[in-house]
C-alpha cells in the first residue's frame, strides 16, 4: 500500500483560547491579567498558532493588539471551535437529570430589570447548579453581534436586527409619549409631537432610529432635538418642561412623579425576542431557559385601564 501523506497538525484548543483572549483584550498584557494566566503562556500559544497558519494573526498597534486581517478570518473560526467543545459536553446533558453550566445572557437594562427577573428566579429553582450572568447588551455592542461573537449565549434582541439568528419572540414593547402631567391625558397628536421640542437617545442608537422613520413617515417635521444618553436624564428634563419624548413602555418603569404616559397617535412597537446561535439553539440548557423565559412573560393588557397609566407588553406570537 502507497504511504499515506502524514496528517497535518492542528491548532489546540489552547491557543485558540489564547488568539480569542488577546484578540478581546486588546493586548497580551490584558488578556494575561484578565484570564490570569502568564504573558509568556499566551505569547508561546499565539506565536505556535501563527506558525501553523503560516502567516501573522495579530498585529500591535497603538491603540492595542488588532487581529490582522488573516486573523480576523481565522478568529470567527476559533470561536466557533471553541463553542463547539464546550457545547459537546452541554449536548450530552439532561434536562431531568439537573443541568449544570454557565448561560452568559446580553440584556436591555429594562428588559433585564422588567422582563427577565421572574424567569431567572425560577429557572435557579429548577436549575441550581447553572450560574445565570446579565450582562448590559448596550454595553457589549448589542445583544446581536454579542451571540454571534460568542461573547454570550443568548441576547434580548430587536428582531429586525438579529434575523441571522434563532429567535424566540418575547413580547411587542409599545412607544409611548411622555409629557409633564400637567398637559393632561387628552390623545396626542401628530401636530403635538411636531410642535414641542423632542428628546431622544443618540442617533446611533436603535430607538432613536426606530422613532425617527416614525415620524418622517407620518410627516412630522421636528421643531427641535435633544439627544441624551441616560433615559433617567431625558425624563427629568421632560418633568422640568425642557421637551416631550418617546420611549418602550419597559424603560419607562415605574414612571416617575409628574410625568404621564400615553399611547402615540399610531402604534409603534419594538417586537423583542431571545436571539441564540441557530446551531446552540437545540442545546438542554439553553432551551430549558428559553422556556423558563416564555412560562413568565407578563400578560396582555387588560381591558379598562386608567387612561395614561402604563400598558401591559403583548407577549409576540409564539415560533412555528
Amino acid at each position: 500500500m502507497p504511504d499515506r501523506p502524514p496528517a497535518l497538525a492542528g491548532p489546540s484548543l489552547a491557543q485558540l483560547r489564547a488568539l480569542i483572549a488577546v484578540a478581546d483584550s486588546g493586548g497580551f498584557g490584558e488578556a494575561a491579567a484578565e484570564y490570569g494566566v502568564s504573558q509568556s503562556t499566551l505569547s508561546e500559544a499565539v506565536a505556535k498558532l501563527e506558525a501553523l497558519a503560516g502567516r501573522p494573526l495579530l498585529r500591535r498597534t497603538p491603540a492595542g493588539t488588532v487581529p490582522t486581517e488573516a486573523g480576523a478570518r481565522a478568529l470567527e473560526h476559533a470561536r466557533a471551535a471553541v463553542q463547539a467543545a464546550a457545547d459537546a459536553l452541554l449536548a450530552a446533558q439532561e434536562e431531568d437529570a439537573g443541568l449544570s453550566g454557565t448561560l452568559r445572557v446580553a440584556s436591555f437594562r429594562s428588559t433585564a430589570t422588567h422582563l427577565l427577573p421572574p424567569a431567572l428566579a425560577a429557572f435557579r429553582r429548577r436549575h441550581p447548579r447553572v450560574s445565570v450572568t446579565l450582562i448590559d447588551g448596550e454595553a457589549c455592542g448589542g445583544g446581536g453581534p454579542a451571540v454571534r461573537a460568542g461573547r454570550v449565549d443568548l441576547g434580548v434582541v430587536v428582531a429586525e436586527e438579529g434575523t441571522d439568528l434563532r429567535l424566540t419572540p418575547l413580547v411587542q414593547d409599545e412607544y409611548l409619549f411622555v409629557a409633564p402631567a400637567s398637559r393632561g391625558v387628552h390623545p396626542v397628536t401628530f401636530a403635538e409631537l411636531g410642535a414641542q421640542p423632542l428628546i431622544l437617545t443618540p442617533y446611533r442608537d436603535t430607538c432613536h432610529q426606530r422613532i425617527r422613520r416614525y415620524l418622517t413617515e407620518h410627516g412630522v417635521r421636528l421643531t427641535g432635538l435633544t439627544e441624551v444618553e441616560q433615559d433617567s436624564v431625558t425624563l427629568s428634563m421632560v418633568s422640568h418642561g425642557l421637551g416631550v419624548t418617546a420611549m418602550p413602555r419597559l424603560a419607562l418603569l415605574p414612571l416617575p412623579p409628574g410625568l404621564v404616559a400615553l399611547p402615540l397617535p399610531e402604534p409603534l412597537t419594538r417586537p423583542l425576542a431571545l436571539a441564540v446561535l441557530p446551531q446552540r439553539a437545540g442545546l438542554p440548557i439553553i432551551r430549558a431557559f428559553t422556556q423558563a423565559v416564555l412560562a413568565h412573560l407578563p400578560a396582555p393588557e387588560l381591558p379598562g385601564q386608567e387612561p395614561g397609566s402604563l400598558p401591559v407588553p403583548v407577549p409576540a406570537p409564539a415560533p412555528n
